[in-house]
């Protein structure tokens, strides 16, 4: 049976072993029958697991609630984002007192002139924000009758009167994308269904362009729609058949191109249409040659049209490069800002007068401006420098910036302690202006909080970086309890930031913390490089030398560290809880990866292939198989005193599938010494991003924040 065993309170899954023979080894599965979702046991199974993890926090009940209206009274309910300016209007987002989800809105520029957003005098639930507001999606209403809403892509045609936007109500990121006539209020009769994400006008605001999967989740079709047509109608217009590729469309700031992007983990390529001249077709910008990463932008510099081109082919950490706006091979391809070692550049934004590059150094997030003049310095840029921050830790990041002619950049400031912020800089003046920095209600001062950059040595000597806040003082007295979160895969950085939620903790005298592990990227592409593949143990070290970092240097103890992670971070939980159950006292994994060698010994799975030249391709080669093997979660879960864990996941989840989590946990309780102090929390109306609404997310958080303080409250 799938419920509870007579002789345990918890529910212990009947063993049904199944094997497969890989390279002349025989591997045996106690639990792939958890696979079957439409199998009743299946569902009984995990509805046994909920009830059981639902009785062993019923005493956190007080807590969580306490929690969740902590974090709801510091949040400011009905507000109002900044405004972004596109093609004659304002557009916005607004949230309101006692709703999930908000509404999208828009008021007209009343001064070409002025790119100062405008401000309401007041925002209340009742009266629009701005003077003249026009709702453009009121997403609560959207959600009505579903347990689940997810909002995808949205997007404003051209002309500025028509709306398409995409909506899943399931969560497994299958979107359905309509459009509203914006003069009328009216859906079209257009419907498009099992979009992948959402989907890009044409210049004329006559086609929409969107991106279709296959049967293993990897987006490889591009389909253009004519308005007024059936779905069926639609033509295609590339098919991305290599199954190590995935695609995407989009159209230039410029309105003057648009482009199909097709990558792999490590090689792209990518063709264009210029929409002066659509009679000549796509073409191929510059063939994908394996290893080559590159991506294209559309500037116009010295009063000629150019292609930017960020790649890998000149160094690991990239370069800028010119181009014609035609097909043109690499060679001939022009360094605007060379490969700089430790200068990781990661894209580029062109605008009318200036360029937005997107860089990292030493850990950090920059923004660098590159001004252009008629005619300009080297290759057309006038200037060349950094906006710049005074705080030890931070991250920067432009904002929405749709405009081409936009003289300023929106960007995104925020730090460990210091809320998300909004500035406007002013290219001609070099004036940086603060819009916006998320409130928090209740008093909050960041004085009473501190953060710092701390070092951990890794076992091979490499010194890993770690981002932590806490209260003003605390750790002076003595150890805290501190939760240590990271990722550690795709290049993925965890840069600093600010929560709301995280204050529960920080008041509560609990630290947070990052490591900033090696399979991210933020110390560079090397740094990736050299927690992937056959490299990948270098990241479950990493972090296990930073929570030992943590204990030796007096911030904390073992018991009182609570790791957490999510996706491939759940990876990252489940090896750390087999390698190093004594580094750390409680384990959160969050949608977690934790039987990746059998995800990736099936080819017929969602996402498999693509990942190939993340994790190797263990069924082509014994040497990947046997080092997956190795460190493998699920394979290697052993009978120990393993820390407490709580595993939380999806029934819809596309991206991890909830048997994952549910393997893992089966396999805890049947080989664990402590198999009670394993909890699985799967929700039946969600997918890979969890839960839907703020408030519902609030509730979440709180059940997780609520667990955790209890594990290092009790030890």
């Amino acid at each position: 049976m799938s419920a509870a065993h007579p002789s345990t309170p918890w529910p212990v899954a009947p063993k049904k072993p199944s094997s497969k023979q890989f390279h002349g080894l025989t591997r045996t599965d106690d639990y792939e029958w958890l696979r079957e979702k439409e199998n009743p046991e299946v569902i009984a199974y995990i509805e046994a697991e909920n009830a059981y993890t639902k009785e062993q926090t019923d005493h956190l009940s007080d807590l969580r609630t306490q929690i969740f209206e902590e974090i709801k009274a510091r949040t400011l309910e009905t507000d109002l984002s900044v405004p972004t300016r596109s093609r004659g209007y304002w557009y916005y987002g607004r949230s309101f007192e006692g709703k999930q989800y908000g509404a999208s809105c828009r008021v007209k520029v009343a001064d070409p002139d002025d790119w100062t957003p405008p401000t309401p005098a007041d925002v209340t639930h009742d009266q629009p924000a701005l003077p003249g507001e026009e709702v453009l999606l009121d997403l609560d209403a959207l959600a009505e009758g579903h347990d689940f809403f997810s909002l995808g892509g949205s997007s404003v045609s051209p002309s500025t009167t028509l709306l398409a936007y995409a909506t899943d109500v399931t969560g497994d990121e299958r979107y359905t994308v309509r459009v509203k006539d914006l003069t009328t209020g009216e859906l079209l009769t257009d419907e498009l269904t099992n979009v992948h994400g959402g989907a890009t006008w044409d210049r004329d605001s006559a086609n929409l362009y969107y991106t279709t999967a296959d049967e293993s989740w990897r987006a490889d079709k591009i389909w253009r729609h004519r308005l007024g047509t059936t779905q069926d109608e639609d033509e295609l217009v590339f098919h991305e058949t290599d199954d190590r590729f995935w695609v995407g469309v989009g159209r230039t700031r410029s309105d003057r191109f648009m482009f199909i992007g097709t990558a792999a983990k490590i090689t792209a390529e990518y063709r264009f249409l210029d929409l002066d001249d659509p009679d000549a077709g796509w073409q191929v910008f510059a063939a994908r040659e394996e290893g080559v990463e590159y991506s294209v932008e559309h500037a116009t510099i010295a009063g000629e049209d150019v292609f930017l081109v960020t790649h890998n082919a000149s160094g690991p950490d990239f370069e800028i490069a010119t181009a014609p706006t035609a097909p043109t091979p690499r060679t001939e391809w022009q360094p605007l800002l060379p490969h700089t070692p430790g200068v990781r550049l990661e894209d580029v934004d062109a605008f009318a007068s200036h360029l937005v590059v997107h860089q990292r150094s030493e850990g950090l997030t920059q923004l660098r401006i590159l001004e252009l003049g008629p005619e300009g310095g080297t290759a057309g840029v006038a200037d060349d420098y950094l906006v710049k921050f005074d705080d030890e830790l931070y991250t920067i990041g432009s904002g929405s910036n749709p405009s081409f002619e936009t003289p300023v950049v929106r960007l995104g400031y925020t730090t460990m302690r210091t809320p998300a912020s909004v500035y406007d800089y002013d290219v001609r003046s070099r004036e940086l202006t603060l819009l916006k920095q998320a409130p928090v209600l209740g008093g909050y001062d960041r004085d009473d909080y501190e953060e710092h950059r701390l070092w951990a040595t890794a076992e091979d000597g490499v010194r890993v970086p770690i981002s932590i806040v806490a209260k003003k003082g605390l750790h002076e007295t003595g150890p805290i309890p501190v939760l240590l979160y990271a990722y550690g895969s795709y290049e993925a950085s965890m840069d600093p930031y600010f929560s709301i939620a995280r204050l529960s903790l920080l008041d509560r005298g609990i630290g947070f913390a990052i490591a900033h592990i090696r399979g991210g990227g933020e110390m560079g592409r090397a740094w990736y490089d050299d927690g992937k593949m056959l490299k990948k143990q270098n990241t479950f070290s990493d972090y296990i030398a930073c929570a030992r970092h943590l204990a030796e240097s007096g911030w904390s103890t073992p018991s009182k560290i609570i790791a957490e992670g999510g996706s491939a971070g759940g990876l990252l939980m489940g090896a750390v809880a087999n390698q190093a159950p004594d580094a750390v006292g409680a384990i959160v994994a969050a949608v977690p990866f934790v039987d990746a060698l059998t995800t990736m010994l099936d080819a017929t799975l969602p996402l498999t292939v693509t990942e190939y030249d993340e994790w190797g391709n263990p069924e082509a080669d014994k040497e990947t198989y046997d080092y997956m093997s190795s460190y493998d979660p699920y394979t290697n879960v052993t009978a120990q005193h393993y820390p407490p864990i709580l595993a939380e996941t999806s029934i819809n989840d596309t991206r991890v599938l909830y048997v994952e989590p549910a393997k893992w946990v089966a396999k805890l309780r049947a080989t664990a010494e402590n198999p009670g102090d394993v909890l699985l929390k799967t929700e039946m109306a969600a997918g890979h991003g969890g839960v839907s609404g703020r408030y519902k997310a609030w509730e979440d958080r709180a059940f997780s924040l609520a667990w955790m303080i209890d594990q290092v409250t009790s030890a």
